[in-house]
């Protein structure tokens, strides 16, 4: 490994071709100066300088060591820039992972806001369940995630609540109830259901469950879906009902599904659902720190 001492020392005489003026240049003695560029070229193995009584001449070697050692020393600057803005949260990489958000306006204009501000850190995003988005935070494989509640805590997670939002009924436009303003999730104890895996999000599973068993039912869940828009196609063919977040109100054509709000039962807060923000607390990354404080001055 050649030191970058001795490459910007090998510079000074290449260009000023005299050892005492490239000495000067460097601030240093003579004797030492021609000391490091025989070190210089027994590292190397040939010769750099031709060193007569007239002065010193660049070998055919030299003259493209010369070339190489701008090189080596224009690219050691251009990463130790890239290596401070990435310690700065302005350059580098972020993994984001998320739920499907196409639907979510608040959201996609924060990431938008993130990108015009940091333009270099490039930002992958990859659409994945909430529970496969919590191993790939602790696995270090994610850097931030949009997620559902998960049914238990999960290990190293910070949670940020970022929206609570309805829960509402999709049905098939020629449901008997479609065109209701509000419906009574207990008139739903018979009917087929469509839900998402309880693999793939346990607490959002979990939560609407729930609200079906405080309705008095356990919902017959006839199909499920791993991804909600293939949910309301399915519902939209006929399978079953299905609950949803109320962000994806209009997602799918009204001819095809229709959305209703559900009443509350026995004056309880109307249902429903949260989405959070997650990120694994060891993660000493400078463009997270970043994105989060984004979003904590939003508020």
């Amino acid at each position: 490994m050649i030191e970058t001492r001795l490459l910007r020392q090998f510079i000074a005489v290449a260009e000023e071709l005299h050892f005492h003026k490239a000495a000067e240049r460097l601030h240093m003695a003579q004797p030492p100066l021609s000391q490091a560029i025989n070190r210089l070229e027994e590292k190397l193995g040939f010769s750099l300088l031709l060193r007569n009584k007239r002065g010193v001449r660049l070998t055919a070697a030299g003259a493209a060591f010369l070339d190489a050692s701008y090189r080596t020393l224009a690219e050691l600057e251009k990463g130790i820039e890239y290596a401070r803005n990435v310690s700065a949260g302005v350059s580098g990489k972020l993994t984001i992972t998320a739920i499907s958000i196409a639907y979510y306006d608040s959201l996609l204009g924060s990431l938008r806001r993130f990108r015009e501000t940091y333009p270099n850190v490039q930002l992958t995003i990859r659409e994945m369940p909430s529970a496969s988005q919590a191993k790939a935070l602790l696995a270090g494989e994610a850097d931030i995630g949009f997620m559902r509640r998960l049914p238990l805590p999960a290990g190293t997670l910070e949670a940020r609540l970022l929206l609570d939002e309805q829960i509402v009924m999709a049905m098939p436009a020629s449901h008997a109830k479609a065109q209701q303003r509000e419906v009574d999730l207990r008139e739903f104890a018979d009917e087929d259901f469509v839900f998402t895996p309880p693999a793939l999000g346990g607490g959002y599973h979990a939560q609407l469950i729930a609200l079906c068993e405080a309705a008095g039912f356990h919902p017959k869940v006839v199909q499920e879906a791993a991804q909600i828009h293939t949910l309301l196609g399915l519902v939209a063919c006929g399978f079953g009902v299905a609950l949803v977040p109320a962000s994806f109100v209009g997602s799918t054509p009204r001819e095809r599904v229709q959305f209703c709000p559900i009443r509350p039962i026995d004056e309880q807060p109307a249902p429903g659902i949260d989405l959070y923000m997650k990120w694994n607390a060891q993660n000493a990354s400078p463009a997270l720190a970043n994105f989060i404080a984004m979003f904590e001055t939003q508020e």
